[in-house]
C-alpha cells in the first residue's frame, strides 16, 4: 500500500505542479499592457502562480482537519525557495550572477519576521481563523512595502499581449481546478503514507510535498537566469517565500481552524527566521550568487534535516 500512496502523491503534486504553470501561462496572457518591472512581476503574478499548489495544500489540509501537511509545507517551502531552490540556480544556470543588496536584504528581513510570527501564533497548538486573518495582513503589508521599496528595474518592463480574452479566463479556471483536485489527492496520499511508515504528517509534508510543490519555482527562476531575466528569478523566489510564510500558511485555517503539532511548527518557523537572517547578511556581503554561496544555501537547507528529525522523534 505504501508504494500505492506514494504513487498518489506524485500524481496529484504532477497534477497540481502542470496545471499551476498553465494557469501562470494563461493569466500573464489576460495582463493586457501590463508595463511593470520585471522584479515586481516576479515578486506578485509569476510567485501567485508557482505558489497555487501550496495555497491549495493548505486550503485542502484544514478542511480536512491535517494541520501539520500545511504548515510543514508552507514552512517548508519557504525554507527549500530560499536555500534549496536558490542555492541550485547558479550551479543549474551554469554560470553567477549579481543578486543586489536591495533585492534581497529588505525581503530577507520581512519574510523572517512573518516565520516568527508563525510560531508566535502556533505556540498553542491552534492555527485559528484569527491567526490566518493576521497573517494574510502580513502578506498584505509585505507586498505593499516591497511594492514601495521596489529597486530600479535593470531590465525594461514587461509588456504582455492579450487575445482571446474569454478563452483564457476559461482556461485559467480549469487550470486551477486541476490544481485543486490534485492537491486533495496528494493530501491523501500523505496522510496515509505518514501513517504507513511512521513519520509524522509535518515532517513529511516538510521535506516531501514542499519540495514538490517548489519545483514551479525552481523551473521558472532556472528558465529565467538562463534567459537573462535575474529580477524575474529573484523576484518569484523571494515572492513565493513571502507568500508561504503568510497567505498560503493562513488562508487554509482562515476557512476552518485545525490543530497542529506545536513544537514542529514553532522550531521550523523560528530556525526558518534565523536562516532568512543569515541570507540576508550572506547575499548582501557576496552580492555575486555563485557556486559557492549556492553551496552554502545547500548547506543551510540540509541542517534542517538533523533539527526536525530529532525534535520529531521525541
Amino acid at each position: 500500500m505504501v508504494v500505492v500512496w506514494i504513487g498518489a502523491v506524485l500524481v496529484g503534486l504532477g497534477a497540481a505542479l502542470v496545471a499551476s504553470r498553465k494557469a501562470v501561462d494563461h493569466a500573464s496572457t489576460l495582463a493586457f499592457g501590463l508595463k511593470v518591472p520585471p522584479f515586481l512581476i516576479g515578486l506578485t503574478l509569476l510567485a501567485i502562480g508557482t505558489d497555487l499548489p501550496e495555497i491549495a495544500n493548505s486550503i485542502v489540509a484544514s478542511v480536512s482537519d491535517h494541520g501539520d501537511l500545511n504548515v510543514g509545507d508552507s514552512v517548508g517551502s519557504t525554507i527549500t525557495q530560499v536555500t534549496l531552490v536558490l542555492g541550485l540556480l547558479p550551479i543549474l544556470a551554469r554560470h553567477g550572477f549579481t543578486v543586489g543588496r536591495d533585492r534581497v536584504l529588505i525581503p530577507s528581513l520581512i519574510i523572517a519576521g512573518q516565520l516568527a510570527v508563525v510560531a508566535f501564533l502556533l505556540h498553542d497548538g491552534q492555527f485559528g481563523r484569527l491567526d490566518g486573518a493576521v497573517l494574510l495582513c502580513l502578506w498584505v503589508g509585505g507586498s505593499f512595502l516591497l511594492w514601495h521599496k521596489a529597486p530600479s528595474p535593470s531590465e525594461p518592463a514587461i509588456s504582455v499581449p492579450s487575445r482571446r480574452k474569454a478563452y483564457h479566463v476559461a482556461a485559467a479556471v480549469l487550470a486551477l481546478a486541476i490544481v485543486g483536485a490534485g492537491a486533495t489527492l496528494a493530501v491523501v496520499g500523505l496522510i496515509e503514507l505518514a501513517e504507513a511508515i511512521g513519520v509524522p504528517e509535518f515532517i513529511v509534508a516538510f521535506f516531501g510535498t514542499a519540495i514538490g510543490t517548489s519545483l514551479p519555482e525552481l523551473v521558472v527562476a532556472v528558465t529565467a537566469i538562463r534567459s537573462g531575466e535575474r529580477d524575474l528569478a529573484i523576484g518569484d523566489v523571494f515572492g513565493a517565500s513571502l507568500l508561504d510564510s503568510s497567505l498560503s500558511i493562513g488562508i487554509g485555517p482562515l476557512i476552518a481552524p485545525t490543530a497542529i503539532t506545536a513544537d514542529l511548527a514553532v522550531a521550523s518557523a523560528l530556525a526558518g527566521a534565523g536562516t532568512l537572517l543569515i541570507i540576508a547578511v550572506l547575499m548582501s556581503r557576496f552580492e555575486r550568487h555563485n557556486a559557492w554561496t549556492g553551496l552554502a544555501l545547500l548547506a543551510l537547507y540540509a541542517a534542517f534535516f538533523p533539527l526536525l528529525l530529532m525534535i520529531g522523534s521525541d
